[in-house]
């Protein structure tokens, strides 16, 4: 990508705020892996989306790792943004916490990265140019 058609981290960075509710939840009163593989892929596909200005697709996720469990009525939080970018994909890197209500605190619980393709009007790969060369 060349300096002038260049962007900041942060014109295409989200935050999403979840509350986790007894059908997100397991037998043991956690989150279900899948439903914040859920939230975490939306979000990410958001990101990508505002980065090219193109539809945008999971290609992969690359990582995620579950580091804290999250209890029913936490509050969750999804910081998404893109970790790097080439021709017609793109890495976005997903940050997820989860905050306890009551007092507060907050605990890093999961980091996904996933890999995103933009796609043109024919749903063929888009070289945007919003992307790297």
């Amino acid at each position: 990508m060349t300096q002038e058609n260049s962007k900041p981290v942060s014109a295409s960075a989200a935050e999403f705020t979840h509350l986790v509710l007894p059908p997100d939840t397991n037998a043991l009163g956690t989150i279900f892996g899948g439903r914040l593989m859920e939230w975490i892929d939306i979000g990410a596909a958001i990101v990508a989306t505002r980065h090219c200005h193109q539809v945008a697709v999971t290609a992969s996720m690359d990582a995620l790792n579950f580091i804290h469990p999250i209890k029913l009525g936490d509050i969750v939080i999804l910081k998404a943004s893109v970790n790097y970018t080439h021709k017609s994909s793109m890495e976005i890197g997903v940050k997820v916490e989860a905050e306890n209500g009551k007092t507060g605190e907050r605990k890093h619980t999961a980091s996904a990265y996933l890999t995103f393709v933009a796609l043109d009007d024919n749903k063929s790969r888009y070289l945007s140019p919003q992307l790297n060369p």
